[in-house]
């Protein structure tokens, strides 16, 4: 099964004060958006890594530039650069993933693919370790179940009509989903399978999140 992979990379890094965008951070000579590329570049199902950022960011911080990546300008909000980064995708199924999640190993993407062999949408998911608690006006509201609750995680992964029509249609509603499953849930008519994720695979948001 081929793929494509879009890499959401457009962001500003405020919380980590870096003054540029946290996904070009360095450690040990390597930018956060390097070690996140690094799985795609070696899966042989990865026919197309699109990264959406900058450009002029891109060729001043990084190197990597073989045939199958493809740079795309991003958006005012995440999910206006994703749709950006759909209208380049060649392949029939479409990677989603975090440009500032560098840690998802090559497990959670076989595990991905496989899953896909029999959905049409899928992600992974951990369990939540803590307890949730519904807020309103500064008071709880109630607690659900913690055995029913989980962590999306990225890679999100999706066959690429399906994606390209919810995104279409959210448009049009002016809807925001806070992740991509959330608007193939509203408008896909069709289930979105769990998938085991990792703890490991965390979202760098401070600089306490790297490893």
């Amino acid at each position: 099964m081929n793929y494509s992979v879009i890499i959401v990379a457009a962001g500003k890094g405020t919380r980590m004060n870096l003054g540029y965008n946290k996904v070009y951070y360095r450690v040990d000579g390597k930018t956060i958006l390097e070690r996140t590329m690094k799985v795609f570049e070696e899966d042989k199902r990865c026919s197309q890594i699109i990264i959406v950022t900058e450009g002029l960011d891109y060729k001043q911080h990084t190197n990597r530039f073989s045939g199958k990546i493809v740079i795309v300008g991003g958006g005012k909000t995440r999910q206006e650069s994703v749709e950006n980064g759909l209208f380049a995708v060649k392949e029939d199924i479409v990677f989603v993933h975090d440009g500032a999640r560098p840690y998802v190993s090559k497990e959670c993407i076989n595990r991905l693919c496989k899953s896909m062999e029999s959905n049409d949408a899928a992600l992974l998911m951990v369990p939540a370790k803590d307890t949730i608690k519904s807020v309103k006006d500064g008071y709880i509201e109630y607690t659900p179940l913690r055995e029913t609750l989980m962590h999306a995680q990225t890679p999100q992964v999706f066959k690429t009509a399906l994606l390209l029509s919810c995104y279409k249609k959210a448009k049009l509603d002016n809807f925001v989903g806070t992740d991509d499953a959330s608007l193939v849930e509203k408008y896909g008519n069709t289930r979105i399978a769990v998938v085991e994720g990792d703890y490991k695979n965390k979202k760098i948001t401070t600089t306490e999140d790297l490893d």
